[in-house]
C-alpha cells in the first residue's frame, strides 16, 4: 500500500545488505547520488542465454525527479552481477552485497554517464568556493 509505514522486521534478514534491507523494511533501499538526485534500487533477474547458468541478476537504479518528484525521471543499471542455475540463487548473490558496495556502484554509474568526470552537488561547490574565498 503506497505511503504505508511498516515497522522494520529485523528477523527477515541483514538490513546492511541490499537484499536484506528490502526484506527487513518491506521496500527498496534508496540513495542520494553524487549528482544530487534520489535513486531507489531493485534487484532484477533475467535470462542469460547460457544453458549452464541460465539466470542472471543485476541492479536497476530508478532515478527520481528533483524536489518533490513522484515520477521516475530515468534509470541506471549494471551488467549481470551474478549468474546462476536459478533466479533465486542469482538474486541471493546480488542481494548479499552491502549497502555501501551498492552505493559505490551507483556513484560509478553516475560518473560513467557523466563521461567519467566526477559530479558534485551544488552545495559542495558553494562550500568549496566559500572556503577558498576565506583563505584568500
Amino acid at each position: 500500500m503506497p505511503g504505508q509505514h511498516l515497522p522494520a522486521d529485523h528477523s527477515r534478514g541483514d538490513a546492511n545488505t541490499i537484499g536484506g534491507y528490502a526484506a527487513v523494511h518491506g521496500r527498496p533501499a534508496a540513495f542520494e547520488g553524487t549528482d544530487g538526485l534520489s535513486y531507489s534500487v531493485e534487484i532484477v533477474t533475467a535470462p542469460t542465454g547460457d544453458d549452464e547458468r541460465p539466470f542472471g541478476a543485476y541492479l536497476l537504479f530508478v532515478q527520481w525527479g528533483r524536489i518533490g518528484g513522484t515520477s521516475p525521471s530515468g534509470h541506471l543499471e549494471t551488467e549481470f552481477l551474478a549468474e546462476a542455475d536459478t533466479e533465486e540463487d542469482a538474486r541471493a548473490v546480488v542481494g548479499a552485497h552491502s549497502l555501501a558496495e551498492v552505493r559505490g556502484v551507483l556513484h560509478a554509474l553516475i560518473a560513467a554517464r557523466a563521461g567519467g568526470t566526477p559530479t558534485r552537488r551544488w552545495f559542495d561547490v558553494m562550500r568549496d568556493e566559500t572556503d577558498a574565498d576565506e583563505g584568500a
